[in-house]
């Protein structure tokens, strides 16, 4: 079982992996310093237990202890259960989920095996904005996408923000980088993706008529600038979403949702 140590004072440094979480430059998620996870909640921290990053602690008030209950059988790290207050000036903010979990970071997925078995994935450049990445992974997990790999200038994908807007799934559905990009697109070319990249110039033609492949890459860019034409040059065909007159784009996760969405249509 779980091993329950409380914990009273907020400067003993057994908490220290949950320090400072609003610091820009002190957070122990930062990939270049600690380069911890962070899960908040008890649905978060329920899927951190069963993936793929081992887990180090918990730290929690006495009813999230009771509400995670029997998920934590066979769970062999401590709980350090304290007050609201004390997490609170540990963590730096009042956390109204009541329970953080921490993991460390396993080595990175390699890509030929993130997509061997892969029917559908996304392909994302410069999406640097955390609340977007996050709600782009809940949108795969929900819609059926087998993995999540990235191009150049992205977000950490496991920052604390990101972990929780996408309701933990960025710990579930894989994720790796593209290497050479954007010329290592051609490895999931060679292994049977047909690439769209995604892009609201009207002269692309529409998703549902450019979605032929067995096998689908999707590319997404930022928001504003959206897919440098470097990297659509290296893709297949360019479609777009068919939108009312006037608007110019879509949130890159909810354009990635309909996108997914799609894909399941088309199936």
């Amino acid at each position: 079982m779980v091993n329950v140590i409380d914990i009273d004072d907020p400067a003993d440094p057994r908490l220290d992996d949950f320090r400072d979480l609003n610091s820009s430059d002190r957070r122990p998620d930062l990939p270049d310093g600690k380069g911890l996870v962070i899960a908040e909640g008890v649905l978060v921290t329920e899927r951190l237990l069963t993936s793929r990053f081992p887990t180090i602690s918990l730290l929690g008030v006495d009813r999230r202890l009771v509400e995670l209950g029997s998920r934590l059988d066979g769970v062999d790290v401590p709980f350090y259960r304290t007050s609201a207050e004390v997490m609170a000036e540990v963590v730096g903010f009042h956390l109204n989920r009541g329970v953080l979990s921490v993991a460390s970071r396993p080595p990175e997925l390699d890509i030929a095996d993130v997509v061997r078995d892969a029917r559908t994935v996304v392909v994302l450049e410069g999406v640097n904005d955390h609340e977007n990445l996050g709600a782009m992974f809940r949108n795969a997990a929900g819609l059926g996408v087998d993995a999540v790999l990235f191009g150049a200038a992205c977000a950490d994908p496991l920052y604390r923000r990101s972990v929780r807007v996408s309701m933990g799934h960025v710990l579930r559905v894989p994720f790796t980088r593209v290497p050479d990009w954007p010329r290592g697109l051609k490895m999931l070319r060679d292994s049977g993706f047909q690439i769209i990249s995604l892009t609201p110039n009207p002269s692309a033609i529409p998703l549902a008529e450019a979605m032929t492949g067995e096998k689908v890459a999707l590319l997404l860019g930022a928001e504003g600038p959206g897919l440098t034409e470097h990297a659509m040059r290296a893709t297949d065909v360019r479609a777009r979403i068919p939108m009312a007159p006037d608007t110019d784009s879509l949130n890159v996760a909810t354009a990635a949702a309909m996108a997914f969405y799609e894909r399941v249509r088309v199936q």
